[in-house]
Order: C-alpha cells, then sequence, then structure tokens
C-alpha cells in the first residue's frame, strides 16, 4: 500500500500551498471538494485491497501408475535328489519274503521284514543327485508414473473471511 499512499499525499500538500496562495471563498470550496474527492478515493481503494481480496488459485494433480503386463521365462538351477523309489520297493519285497518265511509261526512277521527291507533298500541305493535346470514362465509388470488432473482451488477473503472454493477448470 505504501506505494499508492506517496502520490496522494502529495496531491494533499499541492492542495494545502494552494489553498494559502488563493484564499478566497470559492478557491477554499473548490480545494476542499478536491481535497475530500481524492480522500474517498483513497478510502474506497484501500477498502477494497484490504477486506476483499483474491489470493491465489492452486491446481491439484494425482500420481497415477499405470501398469503394462509382460511375460518372462525365469529359469533357475536346481539340486534334485536321485530316485530312490525303486530301491526302496525292491528291499521292503526282499525283506516281507524273507520276513515272512523266517517267522512262520510269529504274526506280523513279513510286515516287520518288508519295513526293515525298505529302510536298508533306501540306505544302500546308488541313486545320485544331479542338477537341472527348471524354467517357469512369470508374468511381470512394467510401471509407468503419470501425473494426472484432480482439481483446482481459488483461496480469497472477503469481510475478513478466508473462503476456499473447488472446482474443475
Amino acid at each position: 500500500m505504501y506505494y499508492r499512499i506517496k502520490p496522494y499525499f502529495h496531491f494533499f500538500e499541492l492542495c494545502f500551498q494552494f489553498f494559502k496562495k488563493h484564499q478566497s471563498i470559492s478557491a477554499t470550496i473548490l480545494g476542499l471538494t478536491s481535497f475530500f474527492l481524492v480522500f474517498a478515493f483513497f478510502a474506497a481503494s484501500a477498502k477494497a485491497d484490504g477486506n476483499d481480496s483474491l489470493k491465489n488459485i492452486e491446481h491439484h494433480f494425482l500420481s497415477v501408475i499405470e501398469q503394462t503386463p509382460y511375460s518372462v521365462k525365469v529359469c533357475k538351477k536346481v539340486r534334485v535328489d536321485g530316485d530312490k523309489t525303486g530301491d526302496t520297493l525292491t528291499g521292503a519285497i526282499i525283506g516281507g519274503i524273507i520276513g515272512n518265511n523266517v517267522t512262520k509261526d510269529l504274526p506280523d512277521g513279513g510286515t516287520a521284514g518288508a519295513i526293515l527291507g525298505g529302510i536298508l533298500g533306501h540306505m544302500n541305493s546308488d541313486a545320485k543327485s544331479e542338477i537341472k535346470e527348471v524354467c517357469n514362465i512369470e508374468t511381470r509388470y512394467e510401471e509407468v508414473q503419470k501425473q494426472i488432473y484432480s482439481h483446482s482451488t481459488i483461496t480469497f477473503w472477503s469481510g475478513g473471511k478466508r473462503y476456499t472454493l473447488r472446482f474443475k477448470k
């Protein structure tokens, strides 16, 4: 406001000098009328700037991530134990036969022989572990981040109160 006050004070000073130089009634009335008109204009412009004013307009945006799917073949080397199932079954069958023949008079002798034969067949198996390549198809996503317009707000003062309105352009 300081930049607006300075020219008005200069005008008031000129009016005062005019009154000193011309002391007639008509000059006094003309000078006072000019003085009050300028003063009224100054007061009206000060009120408009002080109470009712637009502060700012802001545009608000949202971050949106767009995902685009694509497929990828992923291969890994994994250790696979050798298949000892055949040796275990062979041991269980042989153990069951031996168990039935050795314990003819005892119940469940064949069952005990089959269990012991399966355990021994598994332990004495010559199956070796090996490394195999296992591949799978995976779905992955390429991401692109974008800024999209959401809304705008306008903030202003009126009558000493602050108002904020939300709108779309």
